[in-house]
């Protein structure tokens, strides 16, 4: 049995042990993120598919491994204003590398219009930003576009080098260029040439080396 099978058996486990208010799905970082999930239970919470993209999680263990076994009890939020409380578990090779990722979200929207009673049930242990789940890649792309934005303040064609080196900086610790053909449609957004966007990502690689040594 391989692991990916032996993955879908835990991941049906899951999704009865926990009802229809958990979705449990299986990324698969080995393919094109256009596709990356290759199996899911209770999809109707997020509104996802086997086949359709990643989402901000598997864009941030892409571009930085912690060496951990995963992320846990963190706050996600759906298109239609959902609260999840997910997790997401590396799966790793026998060489170390990521090759799954074993995700559960847990729908507590009704427990956090409780509010008061069970605030210490739904609190963000980690303080981290509630982040949106998105259903393909573009939108996922999309969402960190506006975020790069609301960073800097005022719309790519409008930013001056130095700020549009920031959004750019923004946007590569955030893997949005893992994403397939992302290069296009960010250049566009800052209305700038290919080779003036890979002259910038590139003083971005610098700064980022020399902020590491």
């Amino acid at each position: 049995m391989t692991t990916l099978e032996q993955l879908k058996i835990i991941a049906s486990g899951l999704s009865m042990q926990f009802g229809t208010s958990c979705e449990v799905l299986i990324h698969d970082v080995c393919t094109d993120m256009d596709k990356s999930i290759v199996h899911i239970e209770h999809g109707h919470i997020t509104n996802r598919k086997v086949g359709d993209g990643a989402s901000h999680v598997v864009l941030d263990v892409l571009q930085s491994d912690d060496g951990g076994n995963g992320r846990f009890g963190y706050l996600t939020k759906t298109k239609d204003g959902r609260i999840l409380r997910s997790s997401t578990m590396y799966i790793r090779n026998e060489e170390g590398q990521i090759r799954y990722l074993l995700c559960i979200n847990q729908d507590i929207t009704e427990f956090v219009m409780m509010h008061t009673t069970l605030e210490g049930l739904v609190s963000n242990s980690n303080e981290e930003p509630v982040e949106q789940i998105t259903s393909s890649v573009t939108d996922l792309l999309d969402d960190l576009l506006a975020h790069a934005e609301q960073l800097v303040g005022k719309p790519g064609p409008l930013m001056n080098k130095v700020e549009r080196l920031c959004a750019i900086k923004y946007l590569y610790t955030k893997g949005a260029f893992l994403i397939s053909k992302s290069s296009e449609k960010i250049g566009d957004y800052f209305d700038i040439s290919k080779f003036t966007l890979y002259s910038d990502l590139n003083i971005v690689k610098e700064e980022l080396d020399m902020e590491e040594s």
